[in-house]
């Protein structure tokens, strides 16, 4: 296990504070920790998982999810660099607690160093953050770019895991420039926000440009519909949409995979990963909308 240090809280609102990292409930902490079990059996074999955090629109807890799924594995003991690659609206550094600049960007322009643009988390020794940096005209050519691959080809010898907080598909190219040096995507879909069409159009671009789509976190699902606390209850989540059943499991937490076509036996690399005890990040995402600046 990791050593954890004793940090003040970072400037962020208070919502936001509330339901992150030391402040999470037992619930969402259980949930996260259910989503990088499942992270870890769906790539095996992989020496470090490149995971990107995305979702179809802004507001929906993508930044927060990437952030205290950074954090959970942390908590294992694993090596992890939580990068910022929203560099049109970036959030990782307040959250974190950490400077903004140099970062990103700056790496990719040549304008910096990993020594200096990668910091360490105040909460612990092996947890590191890559912050977005100064904010370029030009993101999507940066992540695209042959010195974005380099750079994430060269991370992975040095941690065990990356986290890529990327900005929403069905806003900017950004996510999908990336997505083919990941190891694949991780889409965060906000209850009763999220439209079905939003979601449609999101899975569709995932699908065209072949990335491999690990699955959802949804957020924002009411404790009391979760069945945290029915701990010999198994209850059963309905569909979200046609992309996937779930299977409720005790701690708020569900999971399952279905094929295109609402088949359960689809692939293992379309599990549907539904965080539901995540539910308090989106709370925060959902009353603090006007101080949250995230995509």
């Amino acid at each position: 296990m990791a050593t954890k240090k004793k940090v003040a809280s970072p400037a962020v609102d208070r919502e936001q504070r509330d339901i992150m990292f030391d402040n999470m409930t037992f619930a969402a902490s259980e949930a996260y920790k259910l989503l990088r079990t499942n992270l870890l059996f769906s790539m095996p074999e992989k020496p470090c998982r490149i995971v990107g955090v995305t979702s179809s629109m802004r507001g929906e807890g993508k930044s927060t999810t990437a952030a205290n799924l950074a954090y959970t594995v942390a908590q294992s003991g694993k090596r992890v660099l939580l990068i910022d690659a929203d560099m049109r609206l970036p959030t990782a550094h307040t959250k974190v607690g950490l400077k903004a600049t140099p970062g990103l960007s700056n790496l990719l322009a040549g304008l910096s160093h990993e020594k200096a643009a990668i910091q360490v988390s105040p909460y612990y020794e092996n947890w590191y953050v890559l912050a977005a940096g100064d904010i370029p005209p030009n993101p999507s050519e940066l992540l695209g770019s042959q010195r974005m691959e380099s750079l994430l080809q060269s991370l992975s010898e040095i941690f065990d895991y990356i986290i890529v907080d990327l900005p929403p598909i069905n806003i900017v190219a950004d996510a999908l420039v990336i997505s083919p040096w990941t190891d694949g995507l991780v889409v965060v879909v906000r209850q009763n926000y999220t439209s079905r069409r939003a979601l449609d159009d999101c899975m569709y671009q995932i699908r065209k440009i072949g990335a491999k789509f690990l699955g959802f976190v949804m957020t924002d699902v009411s404790m009391e519909k979760s069945g945290y606390g029915k701990y010999g209850k198994y209850g059963k989540y309905g569909k979200y949409g046609k992309y996937g059943k779930s299977y409720g499991y005790g701690y708020g937490y569900g999971y399952g995979y279905e094929n295109a076509e609402g088949s359960t036996k689809g692939k293992k690399s379309d599990a549907f990963i539904k965080a539901t005890g995540a539910s308090s990040a989106a709370k925060a995402e959902k009353q603090g909308q006007k101080s949250d600046t995230e995509k």
